[in-house]
């Protein structure tokens, strides 16, 4: 018994039919918006990544009628728009959730607990990397470094930080998100669904009440190089190894709480590190070059810790 090539799933080489255009309601409206966006510019092909955001906010993603669109409103051909669509990964190419909730698994943040809060995500959520919970409310995802190192690991929700997180802090976002429970970022705007970010994204102004004047800038640790660059100096400070206590022959010193003008996440970590989940300790190279448990016992600090 044979299959056709369709049942099998095989392609023959036909051409893919054109994409549908939008309901006349709804392009009429996106018509206007495109036309706003457009003139910011002196060449309109510039406006194509403003213009994708658009037309991701009306549906979630970037679709083959939003791309047919944007061809249109600019005068490309759908393979010019389809190649940047494709190249930035901020541009979602099928159906995901309201929140799309980005882990860091770039050096620092993997080292610092990030592969372990991936890791217990994925399980708590029964999802894996790219995949969207069946409620619709969640799109997990493992994303490059986002430049927070100072504050690793960290979790991204729409691209609003989530700073010093822990398998259970994380876990314990999500559920809020899921239930619909306020969630307020460690820095920047307040919290919106994914389709209102992108609309913001793509140069409209964030409407809700109170979102500009939210936020919070830079912390103390990304204003260091700063600082030093432009001739000030701070009180020199020791740093505690992990087990909390000071180091050899150093005078020990008061460990540093959050002031009340410090931004805090609803959902940061009460500890800034890995060691806080005792089950996926920081890892350490052995002299062969494998990794090993650092021992829960361990005397002092690692060199780098120590610096």
């Amino acid at each position: 018994m044979t299959t056709s090539s369709s049942e099998r799933g095989v392609s023959l080489g036909m051409p893919e039919l054109p994409a549908p255009a939008y309901p006349d309601d709804v392009r009429a409206r996106l018509e206007t918006d495109a036309r706003e966006v457009i003139a910011r510019y002196p060449d309109s092909r510039s406006a194509l990544l403003p213009l994708l955001h658009l037309v991701q906010a009306e549906e979630g993603h970037v679709t083959r009628t939003g791309m047919r669109f944007c061809a249109e409103a600019l005068g490309l051909t759908t393979a010019e728009v389809t190649a940047v669509a494709t190249f930035y990964s901020m541009y979602r190419r099928r159906p995901s959730g309201d929140y799309q909730v980005g882990v860091c698994t770039n050096t620092l943040c993997a080292v610092m607990g990030g592969d372990a809060i991936f890791e217990s995500l994925q399980e708590h959520l029964g999802v894996g990397n790219g995949e969207t919970t069946g409620d619709g409310k969640v799109t997990l995802e493992h994303i490059e470094c986002n430049a927070a190192c100072d504050f690793a690991p960290v979790v991204m929700v729409n691209w609003e930080f989530f700073d010093n997180q822990t398998p259970q802090s994380a876990r314990g976002l999500v559920d809020d998100l899921r239930a619909g429970r306020p969630v307020t970022p460690t820095r920047g705007a307040q919290l919106c669904t994914f389709k209102e970010t992108a609309r913001i994204l793509a140069g409209f102004p964030d409407e809700r009440d109170g979102a500009v004047a939210a936020g919070g800038s830079a912390g103390p640790a990304s204003l260091a190089g700063l600082r030093l660059a432009k001739g000030e100096t701070s009180p020199a400070r020791v740093v505690h190894p992990r087990d909390g206590g000071p180091h050899d022959g150093a005078p020990e010193r008061d460990v540093h709480e959050p002031s009340p003008t410090e931004h805090l996440s609803s959902h940061d970590a009460p500890q800034d590190t890995s060691a806080s989940d005792p089950s996926h300790p920081s890892p350490t190279t052995t002299r062969d070059g494998g990794a090993s448990p650092r021992p829960a016992d361990s005397a002092g600090p690692t060199a780098e810790e120590g610096e």
